[in-house]
């Protein structure tokens, strides 16, 4: 009796200071998810979603802001509100003319509308007489954020709508567009990130935990953890974005929720299965919990590294909207990862009660010898990995070719992906009233108005760049930027403004293109800028972009792999099967794009997006396959060690391939082109490396490779059989 009560005696003051540790975590995290809860809720009020301020100072279109602000010290932000009728009469005409007179008096956040403006407001009918248009120069001010945390523009933009509409007439209709307007719907669009697309992504995040587990503890117990890395994450950029440290929009913010929530449940979804074949071998929980831990820290550090380091690339990117998504990630999946490595496993040390009604038991006899547990307690429990394994195992070379030759059949539809970008209007899935209105003023007033093309020119100049301008079909006039009191051309350092309305907004960006042609063949010096000129600018960086970033990742992908496998031809088996993944999910999207979807188009940077999400997600689920095997080679050879691998990693890396595609395509629910094109993209992507490159291409080649695989380690070297010769 004596010899029973003294150990236990002497491990009391251990096991309390243990237990205070795990609580201590706990507690700790407690307090993140306190301060930083809030603040992920309030990420809206630090976005910017400027279109102008994404391209570099080497951008033709910001050179000429900044030489046009010459011209006046106040840039405008328009406003078109529009009405159109098929027959308007002439009382509807009066109303409309009326209303517009009375927009500098329209009631506006305690004060009118004039204290926002910057220009008279004139009336213009257009040639049919059916609408009426009204530029209305907005500050630029107007899209800061107040002492209330909004944007006065947001306010501005509903009551024009409001009172245009009131004013409107029967069979009348009135829009407020141009680029107030679409920045104001934008606005609105992006602001379904903090509520919607959080909400819908935590609901399928714990319905397929609850599906994964069939347990009613564990599914929350992952989720909460999910949930407190999500509070580190967004409290963390919060406090950057607000100190101006980095820019966040909103597609980075949409993109931070799902990857912290995606990547910490797929950690939390490792941890837990390694968690649960340990309990399986020690009787108590901490020291299972240990072994777990060491089983899976290495893997998802790597993981997290490669998804940290290939985020960190988009730095290189010469647009501020990309560059914004590298920060912004990389800390979500910091967050993930210390999340899922800490604060998960001290609410696991609760005890395998967590995992009722499934809980895993300690078997009362010993291990057979020579025989490993993880191999013999999961193949059990999971013969549908038992029977892909040993399929894989009988024809390895068969298969990868298959699998191969699919995957490069779906490569070539990758040319016919339409990335050379969509206008603004386009950005919008749903029916927005800036867009109705766009297309309205298309219809019956020159492309345009009230936001013209700018040339800058010099003096000398100016009248050899406005007839060779005046020649294009697409241009419907060109004038002077001229002095109110003179009427002349204003002339500012020997410079002039030349404004280009264009007869048509059909081909607007490749009207850009041609003046710039012609502006630069009349006077080199000249600059070509606007609205129009800055997505011109956007689609050909983006282009720039992706030829740099894109082997940047890939050398940057391999160097983690070679480090993590010990290996050389390991890493290059990998980044193979990653590239020719992306390529087919690529393929496949762009196929579903056009004939499916009926998308317009897409932004050059999607396919870059994509690129860095897939590479460095997709090879997750082939670094926690391979790191395992490692692992397994070590005991059981080559052979049987991939397969072992495959055996025991296979449901839970489809879990966790399934999760991350689930939160991907729920960003669909924000209804922004750009959004949903990666939605589709990542989580089909996701999904074919989960189910296809990883169960059987990856594994396939490996076995095919054998020793070589694993060159030029030590495993290359000797068979690592037992009863081998080593």
């Amino acid at each position: 009796m004596p010899n029973s009560v003294t150990p236990k005696t002497n491990r009391t003051p251990r096991s309390v200071g243990r237990a205070f540790i795990g609580l201590g975590v706990i507690a700790i995290w407690l307090a993140v998810a306190a301060v930083g809860g809030p603040k992920v809720g309030g990420l809206s009020s630090v976005q910017t979603n400027n279109q102008a301020t994404a391209l570099p100072s080497s951008a033709e279109s910001v050179k000429t802001t900044a030489a046009q602000a010459q011209f006046s010290e106040d840039r405008s932000l328009p406003a078109f509100v529009v009405f159109n009728a098929a027959a308007p009469t002439a009382d509807q005409l009066a109303g409309w003319q009326a209303f517009v007179g009375s927009l500098p008096q329209l009631p506006v956040r305690g004060t009118t509308l004039s204290a926002f403006t910057q220009a008279p407001i004139v009336p213009v009918v257009s040639k049919d007489g059916t609408s009426l248009l009204a530029v209305v120069a907005l500050s630029t001010t107007v899209t800061t954020i107040d002492t209330n945390g909004d944007r006065p523009l947001t306010d501005i933009v509903a009551q024009l709508r409001s009172g245009a509409s009131a004013v409107a007439g029967p069979g009348a209709t009135s829009h407020v567009a141009g680029p107030a307007g679409l920045t104001a719907d934008l606005s609105a669009a992006f602001g379904g990130i903090d509520s919607i697309l959080l909400l819908v992504t935590l609901i399928v995040v714990l319905s397929i935990l609850v599906l994964v587990y069939r347990a009613v503890v564990l599914p929350f117990i992952v989720l909460f953890n999910s949930v407190c890395a999500l509070a580190l994450a967004g409290g963390i950029v919060y406090w950057l974005a607000d100190s101006d440290v980095i820019v966040l929009n909103g597609q980075s913010q949409g993109i931070l929720l799902i990857l912290v929530l995606g990547a910490a449940t797929d950690y939390g979804l490792l941890l837990v299965a390694r968690y649960r074949e340990e309990l399986t071998r020690h009787e108590k929980p901490r020291p299972a919990m240990i072994a777990a831990w060491r089983g899976c820290i290495e893997p998802i550090a790597a993981s997290a590294g490669t998804v940290i380091i290939g985020l960190l690339c988009l730095l290189f990117s010469n647009l501020a909207t990309n560059r914004s998504l590298g920060p912004v990630g990389a800390i979500g999946i910091a967050s993930a990862a210390l999340a899922a490595t800490t604060l998960l496993p001290a609410l696991l040390l609760g005890g395998r009660w967590l995992f009722w009604p499934r809980v895993p038991k300690h078997p009362a006899v010993a291990e057979s010898p020579g025989r490993h547990a993880a191999g013999q307690s999961t193949a059990g429990d999971h013969r549908f990995w038992a029977g892909i394994a040993d399929w894989v195992g009988r024809r390895p070379r068969q298969i990868w070719i298959a699998t191969s030759v699919l995957l490069v059949l779906a490569c070539l539809a990758v040319p016919t992906l339409k990335a050379s970008g969509t206008s603004v209007q386009e950005t919008f899935l749903n029916p927005t009233d800036s867009v109705t209105g766009q297309e309205v003023l298309a219809q019956h007033f020159s492309g345009l108005v009230g936001d013209p093309v700018v040339i800058i020119t010099t003096e000398s100049t100016g009248a050899a760049v406005k007839v060779a301008v005046e020649g294009l079909a697409s241009v419907d006039s060109v004038s002077f930027k001229a002095d109110r009191q003179t009427g002349r051309p204003m002339v500012v350092n020997t410079l002039l403004e030349v404004q280009v309305t264009l007869s048509s907004t059909a081909d607007a960006k490749q009207a850009v293109r041609d003046i710039r042609n012609l502006a630069h063949a009349a006077a080199p010096e000249s600059l070509v800028g606007g609205t129009v000129a800055r997505q011109v600018d956007t689609t050909e960086i983006a282009a720039r972009d992706l030829g740099v970033i894109i082997p940047i990742v890939l050398v940057v992908v391999f160097l983690v792999l070679a480090l993590l496998l010990r290996s050389l031809v390991a890493p290059l088996l990998l980044v193979f099967a990653t590239v020719l993944s992306f390529g087919a999910a690529l393929g496949v999207s762009a196929l579903m794009f056009n004939h499916v979807f009926n998308f317009p188009g897409s932004d050059p940077a999607v396919p870059l997006f994509g690129f860095v999400f897939l590479v460095a997600l997709g090879v997750d689920y082939s670094i926690f396959l391979m790191s395992r095997a490692r692992e397994e080679v070590l005991r059981a050879g080559p052979r049987e060690g991939v397969l072992t691998a495959l055996r025991v990693t296979g449901g839970v890396i489809t879990s966790a391939g399934v999760v991350l595609a689930a939160t991907f395509a729920a960003l669909s629910v924000i209804p922004i082109l750009f959004l949903a094109q990666i939605a589709f993209i990542v989580a089909f992507g996701v999904l074919l490396d989960t189910l296809l490159v990883r169960t059987l291409l990856v594994p396939a080649l490996a076995l095919d490779l054998d020793r070589r695989t694993w060159w030029p380690s030590g495993i290359s070297r000797r068979v690592g059989i037992p009863g081998r010769p080593q």
